[in-house]
């Protein structure tokens, strides 16, 4: 019981400690006001490839291709949809290290329309105390899982401070359809006009295999730019909330209040 109430603890205050109150400066350098949809790139000449539901085994040879390419990407990471986000903390560190943008896709991957205020705020909260002990920030961005806005989810992430990204071509990779089928989708978008931000995710081999190295290509040969979601949306800067969050427990502790059915499980 001691231990369990140590740990109790010890989660409610790493939920606490991940509090957001965006500065009136962040607010204002923004283009676009926290809280609204956001489905595209606000200037042309770029493309920004969004990644949902990692951290996953394919993290770090995707940051590889990325980098080896000279290209920026974002990533939208949850905390527990594959495992625990401790246990893939080198991953989330080589993207972050890498100049990669880091944005959240919500602690367990629910469906925020579905949730009340409080049960919202927790899912961001955990996800942004990830993030502080990982790599010391926390996001300014979130794409929600099954890009679900309805509810009272927008006037949640309004409140945090959160920009909210959806997209503007679906791959469809999520649903079976071959690289093939997703590079099609881009060829009859085109290129021109603002920017495209497409769903994606790096859960599938084939996206990071083929899909990926056929975008670089594509991007190059139209003279487009790969750029993060926050540098589409002139608001690089703006990735994560400003000041310094000193908020650090051990790896035992962080994993077992954080994670507690996934933790004994996980590879170290």
């Amino acid at each position: 019981m001691r231990v369990s109430g140590i740990l109790n603890t010890a989660l409610f205050a790493l939920c606490a400690a991940a509090a957001t109150v965006p500065t009136p400066v962040e607010v204002l350098r923004r283009q676009h006001n926290a809280g609204t949809v956001i489905t595209k790139c606000a200037k042309p000449g770029v493309l920004a490839l969004a990644f949902d539901d990692g951290p996953y085994q394919y993290t770090s040879k995707l940051v590889d291709t990325l980098n080896n390419a000279g290209a920026k990407a974002t990533f939208f990471f949850t905390g527990t949809l594959y495992g625990c986000i401790y246990n893939q903390r080198a991953a989330v560190k080589k993207a972050y290290d890498s100049g990669h943008q880091i944005a959240s896709h919500t602690w367990t991957h629910a469906n925020l329309a579905n949730l009340g205020t409080s049960q919202i705020q927790s899912e961001m909260q955990k996800v942004e105390q990830a993030f502080v002990n990982i790599f010391g920030k926390k996001p300014a961005y979130m794409r929600p899982p099954n890009l679900a806005t309805s509810g009272n989810m927008l006037s949640v992430m309004r409140s945090m401070g959160y920009s909210v990204i959806t997209d503007d071509i679906d791959t469809g990779d999520w649903n079976g359809q071959s690289p093939q089928q997703s590079q099609q989708k881009f060829q009859q978008a085109g290129a021109g006009g603002n920017g495209h931000i497409p769903l994606m995710h790096e859960t599938y081999a084939s996206t990071v295999d083929t899909l990926v190295p056929w975008l670089i290509n594509w991007a190059k040969t139209n003279n487009l730019k790969l750029v993060t979601v926050a540098e589409c949306l002139n608001d690089a800067g703006g990735m994560y909330q400003s000041g310094s969050f000193p908020w650090k427990w051990t790896e035992l502790l962080l994993r077992e209040a954080a994670c507690p059915f996934l933790s004994a499980s996980q590879p170290s």
